[in-house]
């Protein structure tokens, strides 16, 4: 099956990515699974570009994302792919509201720290969602990180720009 057409048949429920994972699998795992594994972000969030954790991810082309504005149905799997992150990460989702949950802590989200490989989850995830029609959440998203993270310096302002740049 070509990449185009496994991706979106994996972004449909209906396919597997390259570890034979189906989506509501990965919905289903838990935040230290989420955290500790590396492969799964790019098939959630692809984006135009190669990643380095994941060679067999496939990339986004313009026939995915063509697909992404035609199919209510991807934009919700993507949507609860995000809702999945955002508990993660120790935010919600009202609607295209995201703000934090109470339970969010330095001590146990780690996003929450000057470095670390989720700040390129989350450039990834608000580029995705941008590309794949979802520009209003990609924007809520963008905004939450910024002002949570850079809230008492706490994210770099590297990280920060990243974030900024990504839509």
């Amino acid at each position: 099956m070509a990449n185009d057409a496994r991706l979106i048949a994996f972004h449909r429920g209906d396919g597997v990515d390259h570890k034979g994972r189906y989506l509501s699998e990965i919905w289903a795992l838990s935040p230290f699974w989420l955290e500790h594994t590396h492969d799964y972000i790019q098939w959630l969030f692809p984006i135009p570009e190669a990643g380095r954790f994941n060679a067999f991810a496939p990339l986004l082309t313009s026939e995915v994302q063509a697909a992404f504005e035609r199919d209510l149905l991807l934009r919700q799997h993507q949507q609860r792919s995000l809702d999945v992150m955002l508990n993660f990460f120790g935010l919600a989702r009202e609607s295209k509201a995201i703000s934090s949950q109470p339970t969010l802590s330095i001590q146990s989200h780690i996003w929450l720290k000057a470095n670390g490989h989720n700040h390129l989850r989350i450039t990834r995830i608000i580029r995705s969602l941008a590309l794949c029609h979802q520009l209003e959440l990609a924007q809520a998203f963008q905004q939450a990180v910024i002002e949570i993270g850079a809230k008492d310096g706490i994210v770099s302002e590297t990280s920060v720009q990243f974030w900024q740049d990504a839509i």
